[in-house]
C-alpha cells in the first residue's frame, strides 16, 4: 500500500509554518508529523501540497493509496486502524477525516457514499499555531515511546545531576558536561551528536534534536523541543523550534514556535503573558483579523529565515512571517509580515535579492544548499503576501 499525506482543511490555520512547508512536516514532540507517520508505517511517504510547494515536496500516487491527514498525529490504535482501510473505506474522528483508501486518479471531497469508521480512541491533532506548543508535551511522551521502545540508551555522565534518571534517553555522540536533568515530570530525549554545555538545567519533558546545542547555563522548562542543528541558550519555556534556528543568548523565549533558519539576537525577550492575565488572540491569516487562542500564556510565533537584532522586544501573542528582518527599540506590532523590515517605528519591504543573499549565506553556514527550488518557494510566499505589506 501507497501512503500519502495531505494537508488537510487546517493548512491556512498553521501560516506561517505552512507557508514553506507541507502540515506533515511540522515538528511536533520529537519528530516531524511525517516522521511519525513513517515511522509507524514503516513507509516512506509522499505528499499532496500547494502547487508552489510541490515540486520540492512532490506526490508519488499508485495503485491503490491511503490519504491522510496530515493534521492528525499518529498512535498504535489509529496506525492499525490506516493500515486495514479498503476500498470505500474512511477513518472519522468527529467531523474531520483521519484517512481514506484511494484508487490511482480518484479525487474525493464527498465521503457521503463511504463506509466510515469513527475512531473511538483519542489523538493529536494539529489545528492551529499554538497547539504545536501547547500540545508539545504529550507529542514528546508518545515520540520518546515509539523512539527508545526495546532500546538502551547510551550511559549518562558521571558529571550529571539527574532526577529520574530511567526518564532520560541519550543517543551516541552526545555530549553532555556538569548539567542538572529533571525528567519527574516528562521525559528527556538528547539526540545523536547533540550538546548540553556546562550549567544547564533542563525540565522534562525535553528533546534535544541531533546536533542541537544548549549553550552554557540554559535554563530549559518543558515542553521544549530544540530541533536538529539549532542552538539554544538564556531561558526558554513550552517552545518548539523547528531546526537550523538559533536563540544563542540571554533572553526569554516561552509559549512560542520557532520555524527553521531563524535567529533572535541577544537579550531578545518574549512576552507570553498579558500585563492584564487576558485571553491571547493571534493574527490569523484564514480570516486575515486576530484571533482567540483561549490560552493564557502564548508568546511568538515566527515563520521561516525571519531574524530580529539585539534587545529585540516582543509582545503577548506576535506573529512573524517568512524573511523578516526586526529591529530596534521599542515593541514592534503584533502582525509583521513576511518580508518586512524595520521595528517599532514602522517597517518597509524586505527586497528578495537582499533575503536570498542572507539565506544563501545562513544556510551555507550549515553546508546546506539555497536552491532554486528554495528561491522559488520565497519568491511565490513574497507576492502572495504583497497585501499585507505598506510598500
Amino acid at each position: 500500500m501507497n501512503y500519502i499525506l495531505f494537508d488537510g482543511p487546517y493548512r491556512n490555520n498553521l501560516l506561517p509554518f505552512t507557508f514553506t512547508r507541507p502540515v506533515a512536516d511540522i515538528r511536533v514532540g520529537i519528530l516531524t508529523i511525517r516522521q511519525k507517520w513513517e515511522s509507524y508505517l514503516e513507509y516512506t511517504t509522499t505528499t499532496i501540497t500547494e502547487d508552489y510547494l510541490a515540486d520540492k515536496f512532490p506526490m508519488v500516487e499508485m495503485d491503490e493509496n491511503i490519504m491522510i491527514n496530515a493534521s492528525f498525529l499518529p498512535n498504535f490504535e489509529v496506525v492499525e486502524i490506516v493500515k486495514n482501510l479498503s476500498h470505500n473505506q474512511a477513518l472519522f474522528k468527529d467531523e474531520d477525516v483521519i484517512a481514506f483508501y484511494a484508487k490511482e486518479g480518484e479525487e474525493h471531497s464527498d465521503f457521503s457514499t463511504f463506509e466510515a469508521i469513527e475512531l473511538q480512541g483519542d489523538i493529536l491533532k494539529i489545528e492551529h499555531t499554538w497547539d504545536i506548543f501547547s500540545k508539545n508535551g504529550e507529542a514528546i511522551v508518545e515520540d520518546f515511546n515509539l523512539i527508545t521502545k526495546d532500546r538502551k540508551s547510551q550511559p549518562i555522565p558521571s558529571t550529571i545531576n539527574t532526577i529520574n534518571p530511567e526518564n532520560i534517553f541519550i543517543e551516541k555522540g552526545a555530549t553532555l558536561n556538569f548539567a542538572t536533568l529533571n525528567a519527574s515530570s516528562g521525559p528527556i530525549y538528547i539526540g545523536k551528536d547533540a550538546e548540553i554545555m556546562e550549567g544547564s538545567m533542563v525540565r522534562g519533558p525535553f528533546a534535544l534534536c541531533n546536533n542541537a546545542t544548549l549553550k552554557l547555563g540554559t535554563k530549559v522548562y518543558g515542553a521544549t523541543t530544540v530541533g536538529p542543528y539549532s542552538k539554544i541558550g538564556g531561558e526558554v519555556s513550552n517552545s518548539v523550534i523547528f531546526g537550523f534556528s538559533n536563540k544563542g543568548h540571554d533572553g526569554f523565549l516561552g509559549n512560542s514556535v520557532l520555524g527553521e533558519w531563524c535567529n533572535l539576537g541577544a537579550d531578545t525577550n518574549i512576552s507570553n503573558l498579558k500585563n492584564n492575565y487576558a485571553e491571547v488572540r493571534l493574527w490569523d491569516y484564514e480570516t486575515e483579523g486576530f484571533a482567540k487562542t483561549g490560552l493564557q500564556f502564548c508568546g511568538l510565533m515566527m515563520g521561516d529565515h525571519s531574524k530580529c537584532g539585539i534587545n529585540t522586544m516582543f509582545n503577548t501573542g506576535t506573529v512573524v512571517g517568512v524573511s523578516a528582518n526586526i529591529f530596534g527599540s521599542g515593541f514592534p506590532r503584533n502582525f509583521i509580515p513576511s518580508f518586512s523590515w524595520g521595528g517599532s517605528k514602522g517597517f518597509v519591504t524586505y527586497k528578495t535579492n537582499k533575503a536570498f543573499e542572507v539565506a544563501e549565506v545562513v544556510m551555507a553556514r550549515r553546508k546546506e544548499e539555497f536552491t532554486a527550488q528554495d528561491e522559488a518557494i520565497l519568491e511565490h510566499i513574497f507576492e502572495e503576501t504583497k497585501s499585507y505589506r505598506r510598500e
